[in-house]
């Protein structure tokens, strides 16, 4: 039969609220108690009923993850950098992933505050008025990550992708291609994508370079979508080198341009972004804008739990760096 807090309780040599207490980490039990109620859990392998504590605390020390696309090796290094900080805090984590369906994501949304969730740490491709109202209605304590609220309600942790996208085309424009593809998402969601394509555009007006429309191909997120892209863009015209807004996109543009014969970098330079593990071993090794996701993760679950306990966050929409990483797929 499980052990009871009462049994706890004998076993310590306290009293069931001393008990409690400890569980609870509230601040008034001495130490030398602390550790005699703590070696009795640990001796009874006394384990609580969350339940029954998240009724009474209303807190059930459950975070919520939303993310768009588990099979985006982009993700998975975020939630492991959120998860390592969320373990530090006791907190256990519930993922969502959407397949990059909006009704799924606004259903999960809805679970999460069913089912109690403390907060939740939100990935999203759309971030439209609609979710944005909805988040407002839950009233769930939420950081969002890569993305950003144009409200400006919602804290936020993200790198500042316009300028990330800026550097990387500039970095393709110093080293001679004028001719230069944008391979990427739409522009006119309010998304990271849209934030990327007005980089790829400053980075041709001020270093100038002339805009061509047949340059640029908005697609989805994935290897084959960027070998589709480039094989469209080489039906119109020649090109000097490839702005790519995913590393998936840009090794599918390298399968494109091998399969018409064309080499990279020696004919064709490509670049991509995020800094995925795959960039580093595919050939050739990708020349990317890297973004720190491990780091994104665990500052976004600190802000997180910061705003569960109504902590003052320092800074509310958390900038950090990006670098380009030069490999072999630019000459």
């Amino acid at each position: 039969m499980a052990a009871s807090i009462k049994d706890v309780a004998k076993e310590a040599g306290v009293s069931i609220a001393t008990v409690s207490r400890v569980l609870n980490d509230i601040d008034v039990v001495n130490e030398d108690t602390k550790i005699k109620v703590k070696d009795a859990i640990s001796k009874l392998g006394y384990r609580p009923n969350i339940v029954a504590r998240s009724l009474k605390t209303q807190k059930t020390k459950t975070l919520g993850i939303i993310i768009p696309d588990i099979s985006n090796q982009f993700y998975p290094e975020i939630v492991r950098g959120a998860e390592d900080v969320a373990n530090i805090y006791d907190y256990n984590i519930m993922l969502c992933n959407t397949d990059l369906d909006k009704e799924k994501e606004i259903e999960y949304l809805k679970i999460l505050k069913e089912k109690m969730s403390d907060g939740i740490l939100y990935m999203s491709n759309f971030l439209e008025d609609d979710i944005l109202q909805l988040l407002n209605e839950l009233k769930l304590p939420t950081v969002l990550i890569e993305n950003k609220d144009s409200t400006g309600r919602i804290p936020s942790v993200s790198i500042d992708n316009e300028k990330a996208s800026f550097d990387g085309v500039s970095y393709l424009i110093e080293k001679g291609n004028k001719k230069i593809a944008y391979i990427g998402a739409d522009k006119s969601h309010n998304s990271v994508s849209a934030s990327r394509y007005a980089g790829y555009e400053k980075a041709l007006k001020e270093k100038k370079i002339i805009f061509d429309a047949s340059l640029v191909c908005f697609s989805g997120k994935k290897a084959k979508d960027g070998f589709n892209g480039v094989n469209k863009i080489l039906d119109k015209s020649n090109i000097d080198a490839v702005f790519c807004t995913e590393d998936e996109v840009a090794m599918g543009v390298i399968n494109g341009l091998r399969e018409r014969g064309i080499k990279v970098p020696e004919q064709v330079d490509v670049i991509g972004f995020d800094n995925i593990y795959l960039s580093s071993i595919f050939y050739p090794k990708l020349t990317t804008v890297a973004q720190p996701m491990y780091d994104m993760g665990s500052v976004g679950m600190r802000m997180l739990i910061k705003l569960i306990n109504n902590n003052e966050l320092e800074i509310k929409n958390y900038i950090l760096d990006h670098e380009i990483i030069e490999r072999d797929s630019c000459k």
